[in-house]
């Protein structure tokens, strides 16, 4: 039995009205949804002791979403990732993006938008009209984000859109989970199985080089479980230029099927989280400057430290638009995008 129960989270800066949404399930799981970007701002599962554990990192309230740069729990778009220098070419057409990242274009606008939101049956659905040529991106873009909470403590996200001109489009859900709970600390100690034979390079800006490397023999192979902490200083080049992990892994398997990209536990508190997805890649990132925010403190006043959460982002590759021999992210009149992921939460003896 899911039931889903709203009230006021705020107001922004200009006197809009912000809702949150807590869908719950009958296992004592429940999720908070705002309509200010899309944003998951607390999962709360059991854990293996029968005690509420909220499981992502998020603020308490409205005006901190509004000041953070770190896009907690937001829906990002209209392109995930960055877009190198911001600037591609559809059909012979230069288009240049805002540049918001150092020299490239970064997530987009979405996480600060308010989505319109109803109710549908036990399923939470957001939308969200994105206008041609909002932030450089050509076309009209209808956006829909459906929050679905299940029986057996899976969060589900459906993604749809589409476009009246050809365009780019990569939508992700940005949470930065952390399974020990709100209480300050770094997710070194967590494990990491991957199933991500292969990543993409990147150069000293983030960006992609176009280049496919194996995971094989590098601090990047999660295929068999590591802590994230066990390998994340290694001198390795990769992970030098971002600080630690900040890449598109691979998904093993058939881009567009539904299948399982790894699981991540906590000993300290015996929960683990599956995810699943029909992207062809997830963004690793083990928050390697969200102790550099705006808004340098969480839920209950406590810090961000460095690495004080892990963010799984199922996406399509970062840049695919400049790079021929990537899954594309181009999306024409009469398609339609459509993407769906899942993060799956139990319980082990630890």
């Amino acid at each position: 039995m899911v039931t889903i129960q709203t009230k006021e989270f705020g107001r922004t800066k200009n006197g809009e009205k912000v809702t949150a949404f807590k869908i719950s399930n009958a296992n004592n799981m429940s999720v908070n949804v705002l309509d200010f970007g899309g944003t998951v701002q607390s999962i709360t599962v059991p854990d293996n002791k029968g005690m509420p554990t909220d499981v992502v990192l998020g603020y308490d309230d409205l005006e901190s979403y509004e000041k953070g740069a770190s896009f907690l729990g937001a829906i990002v778009g209209r392109c995930a990732n960055r877009i190198k220098k911001g600037h591609f070419v559809i059909d012979g057409k230069e288009y240049n993006l805002e540049i918001n990242n150092g020299e490239n274009h970064n997530h987009g606008v979405f996480s600060k938008k308010i989505f319109d939101a109803q109710i549908d049956g036990d399923d939470l659905v957001l939308q969200y009209y994105s206008t041609d040529m909002e932030e450089g991106f050509p076309g009209n873009l209808k956006v829909e984000v459906r929050y679905r909470l299940r029986d057996d403590n899976a969060l589900e996200i459906l993604y749809k859109a589409e476009t009246d001109a050809p365009t780019v489009v990569n939508l992700t859900n940005h949470s930065y989970f952390n399974l020990n709970g709100q209480d300050g600390s770094r997710v070194l100690e967590h494990k990491l199985q991957l199933n991500c034979g292969s990543y993409t390079e990147i150069d000293e800006t983030i960006a992609q080089t176009g280049k496919i490397i194996s995971t094989e023999n590098t601090p990047l192979d999660f295929r068999e479980e590591h802590t994230i902490g066990e390998r994340i200083k290694d001198d390795y080049p990769q992970l030098r230029l971002c600080s630690g992990y900040d890449h598109n892994m691979i998904v093993d398997g058939k881009n567009g099927e539904l299948r399982k990209v790894g699981t991540v536990k906590s000993d300290k508190t015996g929960i683990s989280m599956d995810t699943f997805t029909t992207e062809p890649a997830i963004q690793l990132y083990s928050a390697n400057f969200i102790h550099r925010d705006t808004v340098l403190y969480g839920k209950n006043g406590i810090d961000f430290p460095k690495n004080g959460g892990i963010c799984l982002e199922a996406q399509h590759y970062p840049d695919s638009i400049n790079h021929p021999n990537f899954p594309s992210t181009l999306l024409r009149p009469g398609e339609i995008y459509e993407q769906r992921t899942i993060y799956q939460f139990k319980t082990y003896n630890s």
